[in-house]
């Protein structure tokens, strides 16, 4: 037993592509289900992977409740976060720090639909 994806809700899928590429997930497989497609990505790290659902013929707006983050592994947090704000200009959550217990250095931004995402490197 172990945990496979998680899946997110995304109102425009090539904007959400970017914004993950940006941050070195690339889209492993796909597949469309009653008119929903479901996108997959991943990266060489880990199994684990994130799956984007995005329905073109939903006018309702993706609310991100009750997903408090999506964590992200990064080789430098600081890196990664300058290369997010060039690339996408995403809002700001926290800026580089320190996480002393975690023995992290993350950041946090939102991608377009307003998931938060942490930019995590263990230290």
């Amino acid at each position: 037993m172990g945990l496979i994806h998680t899946a997110l809700v995304v109102s425009d899928l090539e904007s959400t592509l970017d914004f993950y590429r940006v941050l070195g997930l690339e889209r492993t497989h796909d597949f469309e289900l009653d008119g929903v497609q479901n996108v997959y990505l991943g990266s060489d790290d880990t199994d684990m992977e994130l799956q984007l659902k995005y329905d073109p013929t939903s006018t309702d707006a993706v609310e991100p409740a009750g997903i408090d983050h999506v964590a992200i592994s990064v080789e430098s947090a600081d890196q990664a976060f300058e290369e997010i704000l060039e690339a996408e200009n995403p809002d700001v959550v926290m800026s580089p720090t320190d996480i002393d217990p975690a023995d992290a250095r993350a950041a946090f931004v939102k991608d377009p639909d307003g998931y938060v995402v942490e930019l995590v490197e263990y230290i």
